[in-house]
């Protein structure tokens, strides 16, 4: 994917979803209807954080390039530049994915 430019506000993160799996464990080949919608993405911009009442930033968990698995139906779904990317709030991102 090319280097979108789009900045997320506050304790947004943009996610580039990863593919579904084509075919089950046995080898079954499954089309685009059956797929389960993917839960895993790349990170690929991260807003600022959430504004506390402070006036001070938090600081988010996650990073540019992070790998994450997030809810099955959260954030919104968009497409910059034909490519789908999902918006979620940084409470949406279940877990980061470690090499």
């Amino acid at each position: 994917m090319a280097k979108i430019k789009i900045r997320p506000l506050d304790d947004r993160v943009v996610v580039e979803p990863m593919e579904a799996e084509e075919t089950t464990a046995g080898g079954i080949v499954l089309p685009d209807t059956a797929r389960e919608k993917p839960q895993r993405g790349k990170v690929v911009a991260v807003g600022p954080g959430r504004l506390l009442d402070n006036g001070q930033r938090a600081e988010m968990s996650v990073a540019e390039g992070d790998e994450v698995i997030y809810g099955k139906y959260g954030g919104t779904e968009i497409e910059i530049h034909n490519e789908e990317v999902k918006i979620l709030r940084e409470s949406d991102i279940l877990a980061k994915v470690l090499d």
